[in-house]
């Protein structure tokens, strides 16, 4: 599994193409990002990204985003 760390600059795919922003956190436990669920936990860990376009945030899983 690939480590992210926070500030670290990453790609991932959206419905609108791919996206480029920075990691915020790495989730380790259930939380929300606005009304959306993200279901972290320490054995399924997922990232808060920021978009570097817009600055909205999503959660994403280690294997959904790349380095860049």
């Amino acid at each position: 599994m690939t480590s992210f760390s926070k500030g670290d600059k990453v790609a991932w795919n959206s419905s609108q193409g791919e996206v480029t922003g920075k990691v915020v956190r790495k989730a380790t436990s259930p939380t929300r990002i606005k009304r959306h669920k993200v279901a972290a936990s320490t054995d399924n860990p997922e990232y808060v990204v920021e978009s570097d376009k817009t600055g909205a945030r999503a959660a994403h899983k280690p294997e959904a985003l790349r380095r860049v």
